[in-house]
């Protein structure tokens, strides 16, 4: 149901009063804001502390009246020590995180428009749905869709093995959300039946959770993959891991010892850990040098296999799957961490020697890309291992399991740092939302009014993805094994046979298994 009632104005005479919707919790009020109906920090379960904390999402505890949905909620206790320290988010505080917040061009319940849920990234270690590169605005206005994005635990809360405690936490935060969606969306004028999940890097990785998990069955219609890492957890190394994390505070890794620990101050175990972890190659083997102790485990339970293995069984034949990677994924890292064009030819030895496919990787990357520098080198086989590969085989899988996959690339280079960043990972973003001055994009855009080339691909994002939400196809022919036609993403969009030809062989026939305690 859909109301308008009047109310004291807040910002001024002119403001207009905004719309009210019931949910099933309650009545909630959003704003208008540039033609469309804004709502922010509608609770799709209860906060999770407490008796909650570490466990599955509980019902959100209804309410009276209507409630004010014009601030986002506060995000789910995060490290932010991968982005430079604690002033990241100008954010509110609070334990009420998970929340959804929705765009929609109109609240009528009769619109049924097609609905698209995004799925933030972070190394589920952090991330925010009300960062300011993840306005919706855009996607919702240009696609005549509506747009939901979630917050979902991370880190400790989220992802960490917890005796006592699901694994796989910050996923099942998602399935709620979804099933919030699935009860709530017609109500702010969208399709329950014709909803998009979209996601990148770790929101990318949790997009392809969903597909496999019997929990999240039947709750989305279609899926969009942006940068699928392919680091997925064994139930012994998440263990092991957690173990680690709880020691980091001198405790256990159990739900009593860590409820003992207030939420926003045990983040200090991955803080510690994460730094330390290359010092442990021995036993946590490709995990290690990642530096995030997080990810999804294949707990037998809620995940009860990879995707790549359980999407070959054809596991969600009847999902379509949008599904693409970025050309210079791992440029971004080396960017941040000062390592562009500084690596060694032992350090790129040792990269090689650790993440390339097959017994004698190093050998293989090599022969493969004769003359490339060392720096192109460790670049390379670390785009193809955590990004590059996992996303392509992801369509692969997905095809030989009975699906419709699409498949691209985006090979546009960010103008910032002079075009030295390229294609790295993260540019998709600011083109996708049209926030190329927020978040990562004020790096990637170094400040500079995009240009009409940018605004020309990103307005071709935005169109491709909502047209695949809307019919599954989002304007090229679905990737084969014979024709491999791909959609690259450039100042002039082509669609041709996968550009990475090179890679794809090198890596034809390994599989991405969960990752092992060695």
């Amino acid at each position: 149901m859909t109301t308008t009632e009047p109310r004291p104005p807040a910002d001024g005479p002119c403001e207009q009063p905004g719309p009210v919707v019931r949910t099933t919790a309650g009545a909630v009020r959003g704003r208008r804001e540039e033609g469309l109906a804004v709502f922010r920090g509608i609770p799709f379960a209860a906060p999770p502390v407490g008796e909650a904390r570490f466990q599955q999402p509980r019902p959100a505890r209804p309410w009276d009246g209507v409630r004010e949905a014009y601030a986002f909620g506060p995000p789910p206790p995060q490290d932010l020590g991968l982005m430079g320290g604690p002033n990241l988010f100008h954010v509110p505080q609070g334990d009420d995180w998970l929340t959804v917040n929705v765009w929609t061009p109109d609240p009528d319940p009769a619109a049924h428009r097609p609905v698209m849920v995004w799925i933030y990234g972070g190394a589920y270690k952090l991330g925010h749905a009300g960062s300011p590169g993840y306005d919706a605005r855009h996607i919702a206005a240009d696609g005549d869709v509506v747009v939901v994005t979630l917050n979902y635990r991370v880190g400790m809360e989220g992802f960490a093995h917890i005796e006592g405690a699901p694994a796989n936490r910050g996923l099942l935060d998602q399935v709620a959300a979804l099933e919030w969606v699935r009860d709530n969306i017609e109500a702010f004028g969208g399709d329950p039946r014709q909803v998009t999940v979209f996601g990148e890097s770790a929101g990318a990785g949790s997009v392809a959770s969903l597909l496999v998990m019997d929990r999240a069955a039947g709750l989305f219609r279609r899926a969009i993959a942006q940068s699928v890492p392919g680091t997925f957890f064994s139930a012994e190394l998440a263990r092991d891991l957690g173990t680690a994390l709880a020691a980091e505070l001198g405790l256990r890794p159990t739900v009593a010892d860590l409820s003992s620990v207030e939420p926003r101050r045990l983040t200090a175990a991955g803080e510690a850990l994460g730094p330390k972890m290359p010092q442990y190659l021995d036993r946590w083997g490709r995990a290690a040098p990642t530096v995030t102790p997080f990810s999804p485990v294949v707990d037998g339970e809620v995940l009860p296999a990879t995707p790549w293995q359980a999407l070959t069984s054809g596991a969600a034949k009847d999902v379509d799957l949008l599904v693409g990677h970025n050309r210079d994924e791992y440029r971004l890292f080396l960017t941040l961490a000062g390592q562009l064009g500084r690596i060694t030819d032992e350090r790129a030895s040792a990269a090689l020697r650790l993440f390339g496919p097959g017994p004698d990787g190093e050998a293989a990357y090599r022969t493969a890309f004769p003359g490339a520098s060392a720096s192109e080198l460790y670049e390379r086989v670390q785009t193809d291992w955590l990004f590059a590969m996992p996303s392509l085989r992801l369509a692969e899988a997905h095809r030989a399991g009975g699906g419709t996959a699409h498949l691209y690339e985006l090979t546009w280079a960010a103008p910032g740092n002079d075009g030295a960043l390229g294609a790295c990972h993260g540019l998709d973003l600011p083109l996708l939302f049209g926030t190329y001055g927020a978040d990562l994009g004020a790096l990637l855009f170094a400040g500079t009014e995009p240009s009409a080339e940018a605004l020309a691909l990103s307005a071709r994002f935005r169109s491709s993805w909502t047209a695949f939400a809307r019919t599954g196809d989002p304007g090229w022919p679905a990737y084969d094994d014979q024709r491999r036609l791909v959609q690259v993403l450039d100042a002039e969009p082509v669609v041709t046979a996968y550009p990475e030809e090179t890679a794809r062989r090198l890596w034809q026939g390994h599989d991405f298994e969960a990752l092992p305690l060695l």
